[in-house]
Order: C-alpha cells, then structure tokens, then sequence
C-alpha cells in the first residue's frame, strides 16, 4: 500500500540527507510494513514539490511512552524518489 504524507521542510532535508531514518505518525492509516510512504513536503501553507519515496520495515506502536494511537515508523529509501522540484 502506499500513504502520501506531508512533511515539513525541515524534517524532509533531514529524512533526504539520511540523518532522520523514522517518522511518527498517527497510527490511522493501518501502516504496515512493506508499505510505501511518499513524503510531500508541505511548508504550511503549499506544497513545494519535492518528494521522498520510502519503505516502511519497522514499526513500533502500543508501547509505554509513546502515546496511544501513534507508531514510529522505521523507514528506508526507495530507489525512486525527486528531492527537486521539477
């Protein structure tokens, strides 16, 4: 399944350099792992129009410390993502 996110710029320069390997999110999509996320990078008010494709293979939910209803989602690059805008 694939889930298309909004990401804030700072945090999508952090995922694209490698440095942010996880995203927590509202478990409301039914993430599983294997899924895709396209990360869309949203700057409050418009899209920007750069992108991240990643593969979820690790998540952790239902556990003391993180608050009921949320995951963090390990994640890893596809092969095919657009870091600029077009």
């Amino acid at each position: 399944m694939e889930h298309r996110l909004k990401i804030m710029p700072e945090f999508f320069q952090a995922v694209t350099d490698g440095r942010k390997t996880f995203e927590l999110r509202k478990d409301d999509r039914g993430f599983a792992v294997g899924d895709v996320l396209v990360l869309s990078e949203w700057n409050g008010s418009d899209f920007t129009g750069r992108e991240f494709r990643c593969v979820i293979d690790y998540i952790l939910k239902d556990y003391d410390g993180l608050c009921p209803g949320y995951a963090i989602l390990g994640i890893v690059p596809c092969h095919k993502s657009t870091y600029e805008k077009d």
